[in-house]
């Protein structure tokens, strides 16, 4: 199983340059996808007292762990960031796969795979490359810019106070010893650029596994008033009540497979006690000066039915959630006024009556899961600016107010919208019978949208048959045996990079062929450290300076070392180092390791696999994070960083 490794951050600003100029993307979401605001229109926002420039953002969850994964949803759209939950437990043992999005939405991963040190530094690492970003001019014109990156803490008083989570809290509200520490590795141009110190000074809170109202109350007075930090209450469905639940996903929606899970409404917080809650917890914030919001809401924990997962339970979003949250919202809001943002099924159909709402911020998750990936962000803001211009208003301001009268009808259309129920939402994505292997697949590119870390990548490869020998290897003797032949038979293939995949099984969900992406097409590692620990079964890591790469297949480990200027290469087994003609791809001669038979075989399929691979990602056309750090070509400084 792989580990997530953080990207450095010059490598992720150095492919972030080349590839937007050589391919007009950045970190594979083509430049038609980014948003640069709809003239006659102002989508800004207000949240805890700053301005976003859209309400839009990604849920705490996979969209908001990695630094390239926040960039590339700042590039859709998003401008309030809601970050992974990190809680006081940073070495978590998540099990795989933990992501089903197939239809519904499920997933077993509630909190950040990181340690907290790594997050600290992938979230400044992000503030910084959005600074960089914005000085470049890189992407051209004015862009609405305004962002606040949101903080995600979880789940117990104990762990938020402790030492560990509120030391990281505090870097994030002041994080110029990372600054600087990063900066060091920058560009010129950019090393110096005056980056803000403070990344968040806000806290959403989950109160997941059954927190009590008073640990509630105290953690809230705690992040208000030691913290110095606005507050949002992430309220779970659970809220709503069993029964109330039940009826609204067996008879409404017409999920009946979908069996709750009665411990969780038995120990999170109840209705009543949230609604006497919040207005003290208000009292509290406004204190402090102080923001305090709530948000509709966590995901449903239910029962697992499927069998994808490991675990007893399991955490539902997506098409059934939107109308449950909904109904949530529309029912405490009856009883408390109170500022609310929303997350539960949201997709670019029903963004416009959900800012309608009132609601900020409004985010996103289990649909970004899906083919399209983080280029599905455009149409929510077209959408959501379309329904305005229909309205003849040009602020969201102006958009609530008119579509005041109309708060009532909107959840009550959701709830018995046919979009939301079982039968709309059962179908599975068609697979067609056959295998991945390290080459040649349909190439109908789902695997690489459909993951939120930009892990899985496009390369070319020219069409080839190649008909090779094998050799028999004695003291002093060189003998071609008969060996085989490689056909490629497509010119684009698909790889991984594995320091950004953990595992999650979302690009497997959507490949039609079987195997899964992250398990059968090239793996690779971005050190020897972590293709040593991880590489398994299929794994590979290339040191572009001594121009090898390194390759394990089916468990056995390989090394070839290129030296085209003396038509050289060395092969190593794990028993053999071979020396090659490469013109010819004759053996010349061999030493044995330890171990070695008086006779050894060496099989040239690795060997040409190899060789293939590594001239493949030196392919200086395309930018991804297996070749960045071994592109001869130095980044063009011409952007001029702005004043």
């Amino acid at each position: 199983m792989a580990e997530l490794v953080p990207i450095p951050l010059p490598h992720l600003w150095r492919r972030a340059v080349l590839e937007y100029e050589r391919e007009g993307k950045i970190f594979d979401l083509p430049k038609d996808k980014f948003f640069r605001g709809i003239a006659g229109l102002d989508l800004s926002v207000s949240f805890h007292g700053r301005r976003a420039a859209t309400p839009l953002g990604p849920a705490a969850g996979p969209h908001g762990q990695l630094a390239q994964n926040i960039v590339l949803s700042w590039l859709g759209g998003s401008r309030i960031i809601e970050l992974k939950t990190v809680q006081i437990l940073d070495d978590l043992a998540i099990s795989r796969p933990c992501i089903d999005a197939a239809n519904v939405g499920y997933n077993v991963e509630w909190s950040q795979e990181l340690s907290h040190e790594q997050s600290l530094r992938e979230y400044v690492s992000a503030a910084m490359l959005l600074e960089m970003l914005q000085a470049s001019k890189l992407l051209g014109g004015e862009i609405p810019d305004a962002t606040i990156f949101d903080m995600s803490v979880g789940y117990n008083l104990k762990g938020i106070q402790s030492k560990k989570v509120r030391r990281w809290m505090e870097s994030m509200r002041n994080a110029r010893t990372v600054i600087d520490e990063l900066r060091t590795g920058l560009p010129a141009p950019y090393r110096d650029l005056p980056f803000p110190d403070r990344i968040s000074d806000t806290v959403s809170l989950s109160t997941f596994h059954g927190c009590p109202a008073a640990e509630i109350e105290d953690i809230v007075t705690f992040l208000l008033r030691e913290m110095g930090c606005h507050v949002c209450i992430k309220l779970n469905p659970t809220l709503l009540g069993q029964a109330e639940i039940e009826r609204l996903l067996h008879e409404v929606l017409g999920y009946r497979e979908i069996q709750l899970h009665p411990p969780a409404f038995e120990n999170d917080l109840q209705f009543d006690e949230a609604v006497d809650l919040i207005p003290r917890l208000q009292s509290v914030a406004r204190a402090c000066g102080r923001g305090l919001s709530v948000k509709f809401s966590n995901t449903l924990v239910v029962k697992n039915h499927k069998g994808i997962f490991r675990d007893e339970v399991m955490y539902m979003s997506g098409a059934p959630l939107h109308p449950i949250a909904l109904s949530l919202a529309h029912e405490f809001r009856k009883r408390v006024e109170t500022p609310a943002s929303f997350s539960g099924g949201l997709d670019a159909h029903n963004v416009a009556s959900v800012v309608a709402l009132g609601f900020v911020p409004v985010t996103t998750c289990t649909d970004l899961l899906r083919p399209g990936g983080y280029g599905r962000l455009i149409h929510y803001l077209e959408n959501l600016g379309a329904e305005m211009q229909a309205a003849g208003v040009s602020t969201i301001a102006d958009f609530v107010r008119h579509q005041m009268g109309r708060k009532d009808a909107i959840v009550a259309e959701a709830v018995k919208n046919p979009r939301y129920g079982w039968e709309r939402n059962r179908g599975v994505p068609r697979k067609v019978g056959t295998k991945l292997w390290l080459y040649d697949c349909i190439n109908c590119d789902k695997c690489v949208p459909v993951c939120p870390n930009d892990a899985n990548f496009a390369y070319e490869s020219a069409p080839r048959t190649i008909e090779y020998d094998n050799f028999e290897l004695q003291p002093g003797v060189i003998r071609r045996l008969p060996g085989g032949v490689l056909r490629i038979l497509k010119p684009k293939q698909l790889a991984n990079y594995a320091d950004a995949c953990n595992d999650c099984g979302n690009c497997d969900v959507f490949c039609p062929e079987d195997g899964g992406p992250n398990e059968e097409k090239p793996r690779f590692f971005g050190s020897p450290e972590t293709y040593r620990k991880q590489a398994g079964e299929n794994g590979f890591y290339i040191d572009w300076k001594a121009h090898a790469i390194y390759g394990t297949f089916s468990g056995k480990a390989y090394v070839l070392t290129l030296d085209p200027e003396r038509d050289r290469a060395r092969f190593d087994t794990e028993t053999a180092e071979v020396e090659i003609r490469l013109s010819g791809h004759q053996a010349l001669g061999w030493k044995p390791k330890p171990g070695a038979r008086p006779t050894e075989i060496i099989d040239m399929l690795p060997y040409f696999k190899l060789k293939l691979l590594l001239e493949s990602m030196a392919d200086p056309r395309h930018v991804h994070f297996a070749n960045v750090a071994g592109l001869e070509e130095e980044v063009v400084h011409a952007h001029d960083v702005g004043d």
